[in-house]
């Protein structure tokens, strides 16, 4: 598995041949004029996990691409989206994409909770290699190998961050949702995860636009 993260949620996973680019949003930057997509996953309808005015020239590049997203989004989205409820389950050439979740965490009591579908890929010999959970601590059944791990956001405490990634327990976890972090700033997160992780869990950075290889 290979990762390259473009900024708060937008990751891009080259798994078992397919190449998958998830949430690309307004906070995130570099994956426009990516080609050659197997597919486009979206976890859900904010702006900053799916940017609808470079989202178009980003599909239109790749015609190829199958797109999914949570429910609502795909209401919103209209054409060739289709929506991926808690329990779906499809392929990506050789990647098997379970949907699971299906609820946004909770901003505020008075916001209404809206669709999040949070995403597995895996394969024959493990159904969870890698879970982007959107904005959501869901934790799965299946166990996770590699967690994309929401650092910072409105509707999350760091407590609660490293409670999931303790509830998870992933081989390994990497950080996204952190474009609210100012640069200078992000060691206050990233340090605590590391140093609070539970036992046999493996913490890597990814600065934007950079790769990491996930054996």
């Amino acid at each position: 598995m290979r990762l390259t993260h473009f900024g708060h949620s937008c990751v891009l996973v080259e798994l078992n041949g397919s190449t998958i680019l998830f949430d690309p949003g307004n906070f995130s930057h570099g994956f426009e004029g990516i080609t050659g997509l197997d597919a486009i996953l979206v976890t859900h309808q904010h702006p900053d996990h799916v940017d609808q005015q470079r989202l178009p020239a980003l599909v239109e590049a790749n015609p190829g691409a199958a797109l999914y997203s949570d429910p609502q989004t795909a209401a919103q989205l209209g054409g060739a989206w289709t929506g991926v409820h808690a329990g779906d389950e499809f392929e990506i050439g050789d990647v098997h994409v379970t949907g699971t979740g299906g609820a946004h965490a909770v901003i505020h009591p008075d916001i209404p909770v809206i669709d999040n579908t949070a995403f597995l890929l895996g394969d024959a010999t493990n159904p969870a290699r890698l879970m982007h959970p959107g904005d959501s601590l869901f934790v799965p059944e299946q166990k996770v190998d590699v967690l994309a791990l929401p650092a910072a956001a409105p509707w999350l405490k760091i407590s609660e961050a490293i409670d999931y990634l303790r509830a998870v327990a992933p081989r390994v976890a990497v950080p996204i949702h952190q474009a609210i972090i100012a640069n200078e700033a992000t060691g206050i997160f990233y340090g605590r995860y590391t140093d609070m992780a539970p036992e046999g869990t493996e913490f890597r950075t990814m600065p934007s636009e950079s790769s990491v290889e996930v054996a």
